[in-house]
């Protein structure tokens, strides 16, 4: 029952991410449902390229909650297995920004049709956060981009939350301490 909807919580969370063990690639879903109306974010963070960047702050939940659409975008994150698998899936036209805290900003690029089609294993049983857990997994899948060679994902770490709350807020997210970093971050500038 935690993997879907809590009935009568003013907040439902969902998000995933996925990274490739050299740092190189990361990717990042999110999905959280605000009483009758959604948020969606996603990022995919390369070495050497723009991120590329997707934020819609204000959806109208549809009778599946897990289907997310707006003017030139589609999302979906499908429960396949409670605890073990999900597909997460969008087709958009992403943001490409050279300098990613940009969008902190106003997060103005160049439009770019992306598309994701990915499935989240579990390979840990989920541990308990503030408001919710967190699992660890991997991903497989295809990520496209215009123009540009199609991405291959297999056996990639992940991790995924999934939080919810009676009031609609949400502490932040207690990440492990990095040792070393990339460069590579996917920020976002959430409306709250």
């Amino acid at each position: 029952t935690d993997e879907r909807p809590h009935p009568g919580a003013a907040l439902d969370e969902w998000v995933f991410t996925a990274w490739t063990p050299d740092g190189a690639l990361g990717v990042v879903s999110g999905h959280r449902l605000l009483g009758g109306r959604a948020w969606y974010w996603s990022a995919l963070a390369r070495e050497g390229r723009p991120l590329l960047h997707l934020t819609e702050w204000d959806v109208r939940v549809r009778p599946d909650p897990f289907v997310v659409k707006a003017p030139e975008m589609w999302a979906e994150h499908h429960c396949d297995a409670p605890l073990e698998q999900w597909s997460v899936g969008n087709e958009a036209y992403f943001t490409a920004l050279d300098d990613p805290s940009e969008a902190l900003r106003r997060g103005y690029g160049v439009p770019t049709p992306t598309a994701m089609d990915l499935e989240w294993y579990a390979v840990e049983p989920p541990a308990d956060v503030a408001a919710g857990f967190v699992q660890e997994g991997v991903v497989h899948g295809v990520i496209e981009v215009a123009g540009e060679t199609t991405i291959s994902l297999v056996e990639v770490p992940g991790r995924r939350w999934r939080r919810w709350s009676p009031s609609p807020a949400l502490d932040t997210v207690g990440l492990p301490t990095v040792v070393a970093h990339t460069g590579l971050r996917a920020p976002f500038a959430f409306p709250d």
